[in-house]
């Protein structure tokens, strides 16, 4: 079976569809140091900043890196010439956008709508795509990673996987999962140190202090089954919403902003149990926590992680790629992802605890 599904919905313009990407170096060599983490950021924003597609967190490690990746649809009038030039200017050269900006006024000031479409379509092919977001990723941080190490040759492992995501609280746990990445590996105590993750951007505002785009991936990733969009000025609020998904309290440590960290918690403290008002929400978020500091293959190897209904819905538009006698797609979480049996569920029925 293929590593990859593409949700059934991708083209909707009410159903967000993302996807949690992962890839890992050749022969799972600790290839990045703070260089080449830097460059892999900078690489995997450029692209976002040109195709349309927007990251709602990821973590970039030592030998392999995770996006949250929502991939919204081309806008049915497509994007305008200004549009065009602007995400071009992501990725190219003033003298690039410049040549292909006088062709533009060219086939404009001739009325060759003809030419004008086929100028976009040039381009435009790469946006709005999740296989396209990946590759290009993928090459130009390869090209810049051999020219800079003198080596030629393939970086990755194998081709990328990706695991579908409901908007919600499946999303806001995938983030949290892969925002604790270096938590899981002992590199820090607090998710809010590590630089190269949504998390730590959002927190520390990245190479260039500026976190912006962190916080609307953030506010994004947790609140979009509300139907809330990148909104950097709800931060704030999401911030606590987001410590208490991955098991940590906020602090009131002078200098440390409302999204910031204190003092580390491994888990909720009894203050923030009892300001939910229910104890068994409290109780069933603290069991989400601390699943989220094991690895849970589910959420790398699952193809498509959410509600009962909404993975049955996802095994509806593939049912081509199963087996007459499978009657369902939903299957229950077990293992280290017990804890969020019931409310989330697997289109893979995995045997926990190998590979």
């Amino acid at each position: 079976m293929s590593k990859r599904f593409i949700a059934p919905w991708k083209d909707s313009t009410t159903k967000p569809a993302i996807y949690h990407c992962i890839s890992r170096v050749v022969e799972r060599r600790f290839a990045f140091g703070v260089e080449e983490r830097e460059a892999f950021r900078m690489f995997m924003r450029m692209q976002e900043n040109f195709s349309g597609c927007r990251m709602l967190s990821y973590c970039v490690m030592s030998n392999h890196f995770h996006i949250l990746l929502e991939v919204p649809p081309m806008p049915e009038e497509g994007v305008s010439d200004g549009e065009l030039l602007k995400r071009l200017a992501a990725i190219n050269s003033e003298a690039f956008v410049a040549t292909v900006a006088k062709e533009l006024v060219e086939a404009r000031g001739g009325e060759d709508e003809a030419w004008v479409a086929e100028i976009h379509a040039r381009f435009t092919y790469r946006m709005h795509n999740l296989s396209e977001y990946m590759k290009t990723v993928l090459q130009r941080f390869t090209r810049w990673f051999n020219r800079t190490h003198g080596r030629t040759g393939t970086l990755w492992e194998e081709r990328y996987k990706s695991v579908i995501v409901e908007s919600g609280t499946a999303a806001r746990t995938m983030a949290a999962y892969i925002d604790l990445n270096p938590v899981r590996a002992g590199m820090v105590e607090d998710p809010a140190e590590y630089r190269w993750s949504g998390y730590g951007e959002a927190v520390g505002g990245g190479r260039k202090g500026n976190g912006k785009k962190a916080r609307e991936g953030l506010v994004r990733a947790c609140m979009s089954g509300d139907d809330v969009g990148f909104e950097a000025e709800r931060w704030n609020d999401i911030s606590r919403i987001y410590r208490r998904a991955m098991g940590f309290a906020l602090g009131r440590k002078s200098g440390w902003g409302a999204a910031s960290a204190g003092k580390v918690q491994s888990n909720l403290n009894t203050a923030e149990a009892l300001e939910k008002g229910d104890g068994s929400t409290a109780l069933k978020e603290l069991g989400m926590a601390k699943m989220l500091r094991c690895r849970v293959r589910y959420f790398t190897d699952g193809a498509v992680i959410g509600s009962k209904e909404f993975v049955n819905e996802a095994f509806a538009g593939a049912r081509e790629r199963f087996s007459e006698k499978r009657k369902d797609g939903a299957r229950r979480l077990r293992g280290d992802a017990k804890a969020a049996a019931g409310t989330l569920w697997s289109l893979r029925d995995l045997q926990v605890g190998i590979g």
